[in-house]
């Protein structure tokens, strides 16, 4: 079956870095487009970032462009997402996704504060 976990998550300061990993399994990973969207309680999840199977288009949210970067290992099943440049506002719960035979799968979530 789907499997996703993440990784990487942390308190951080303003202005500093972080990088999520999520390691996948159960699907065709390769030929597969990755997302990772972020949960903040009390609102709707958000789209951050997607990635396509060969790592060959990528699309970012406004709120995270040119500050956060999605990439991947296909053969290690794994995506990334490098977080610069940090600031309170990103602070929420990021959750790796993939929709794989018309269904969505998430992983457990990892949270990621960003406060001094």
């Amino acid at each position: 079956q789907v499997r996703l976990g993440e990784s990487g998550g942390g308190l951080v300061q303003p202005g500093g870095s972080l990088r999520l990993s999520c390691a996948a399994a159960g699907f065709a990973f390769s030929s597969t487009a990755m997302s990772w969207c972020r949960q903040v309680p009390g609102k709707e999840r958000e789209l951050v970032a997607m990635i396509s199977g060969h790592g060959d288009v990528t699309n970012y949210a406004d709120s995270v462009k040119g500050r956060f970067t999605i990439s991947r290992d296909n053969a290690k099943n794994m995506v990334f997402l490098q977080m610069n440049s940090l600031k309170p506002d990103d602070t929420a719960v990021y959750y790796c996704n993939v929709t794989w035979n018309q269904e969505d799968y998430w992983g457990q979530g990892t949270q990621v504060t960003v406060s001094s």
